[in-house]
């Protein structure tokens, strides 16, 4: 599955190394030629001769070690690499490759890449839940570096949280993934709303809706994965962040609409599935408002329609898509609102129906476009379901009616 791939795989210094040897094995057998390089601090954990056996290649640890004096060794491996896998990943090589530090064989190699680059941290959970380990992945990310999540269990410190990591196989399947992934969206940019807005009564309280933010994460991350340049405009959500998305986290209806108009005409595809606020109180009070006998009456005034916003400006050659989250007429209220929107396609849902509601791991759409239903689709994960829609924005952007067979 990997032959003829180079693949350059950096070992750190924590107790999670002795998995790398798995992954090299892994890589291996599945055809790939793995160049090792290990830190000075995972030598302390595992011998550079495991790696030597299992890749049948030199594994490098002392940058000014060279073996072959007709190359420089950094250089040639960031050249010929197809990917750069780091595994396991600790916090002081995250903060490293954040910075631009070039201290040692690793992260020099890193600077000189231009291969895409995939983390797997590993670290206690406190440090992996540190505000300063957090921000260093969130720009790592933004620049379009790929994180394998670790998983949650027991630590070898001793606790138990998110920060041991992946297992190899999980890795290896990433990395396979990876190279075997369809590109159809390269050199496109595209824009994707997800999540719920959030509109402020007063210091403490807001209103609110039930979007988790599943869905519209589901399509920034297939968008990726297809090569695109991915914006996500995210209401708050408790998912991670999609790696190599450039993500904008927003809470109100009138922030998502000021982030959206900002980023809209570099975007060929705009995806809007975020569930915002229709209306806004109109009153926020600047201290919380105590509890009184009687009836509490609030008075609301309408937030900006940002689709309808979107399709009055839409640029040429703009893909523009809709979301139409329903409890009845789905059909009638999809069609009312592709039309009145200038929309390209709309995907419909009754939100009402056990599988495609919010806050699950699965949805039951129908597709409809100016001239009616185009498909419907039986109860499918999100990222199947996102899947489909972005082969549909494909055939689509190709001058095709459809992707669906006639």
């Amino acid at each position: 599955m990997l032959h003829g791939k180079t693949i350059v795989l950096g070992v750190t210094g924590g107790i999670a190394a002795y998995k790398a040897a798995a992954l090299c094995s892994a890589l291996v057998q599945k055809g790939a030629e793995v160049h090792v390089i290990l830190t000075a601090s995972a030598a302390e954990f595992i011998q550079p001769l495991t790696f030597q056996a299992l890749s049948r290649r030199h594994v490098i640890v002392d940058m000014f070690v060279e073996q072959d004096p007709t190359i420089i060794s950094h250089i040639d491996l960031a050249d010929r690499a197809d990917l750069v896998v780091i595994a396991p990943t600790t916090a002081n090589v995250i903060a490293k490759a954040t910075h631009g530090i070039a201290d040692d064989m690793l992260t020099t190699m890193l600077l000189a890449t231009r291969a895409p680059v995939m983390i797997c941290p590993a670290m206690n959970v406190h440090m992996y839940e540190h505000v300063a380990v957090q921000q260093n992945m969130d720009t790592l990310r933004e620049r379009g570096v790929l994180f394998v999540e670790p998983a949650e269990g027991f630590l070898a410190c001793g606790y138990v949280g998110k920060g041991r990591m992946a297992e190899p196989d999980v890795i290896a399947d990433k990395v396979v993934q990876f190279f075997t992934k369809k590109q159809d969206l390269h050199g496109k940019t595209v824009l994707v709303t997800a999540g719920a807005t959030r509109e402020a009564f007063d210091p403490i309280r807001f209103i609110t809706n039930r979007s988790t933010g599943k869905m519209g994460y589901a399509i920034a991350e297939g968008a990726r994965a297809r090569g695109a340049k991915v914006i996500l405009v995210s209401g708050i959500t408790h998912i991670a962040q999609p790696s190599g998305v450039q993500t904008r986290v927003v809470e109100s209806a009138e922030d998502m609409y000021q982030t959206v108009c900002r980023y809209a005409d570099e975007a060929d595809v705009i995806i809007k599935s975020a569930a915002v606020s229709d209306y806004r109180p109109i009153e926020v009070h600047d201290q919380k408002v105590k509890k009184k006998d009687g009836n509490l009456v609030i008075e609301f005034a309408r937030t900006k329609d940002i689709l309808k916003h979107l399709g009055e400006h839409k640029q040429a050659n703009q893909i523009l898509i809709g979301f139409a989250a329903e409890t009845e007429r789905v059909e009638e209220y999809a069609m009312e609102k592709i039309m009145s929107k200038n929309l390209d396609f709309i995907v419909a849902n009754n939100v009402a129906m056990e599988g495609a509601g919010f806050g699950t791991d699965t949805n039951i759409v129908s597709l409809y476009d100016q001239a009616g239903l185009v498909f419907s689709l039986p109860q499918l994960s999100k990222r199947e379901v996102a899947e489909r829609i972005l082969d549909e924005v494909v055939a689509r952007s190709k001058g095709k009616n459809t992707c669906m067979p006639k």
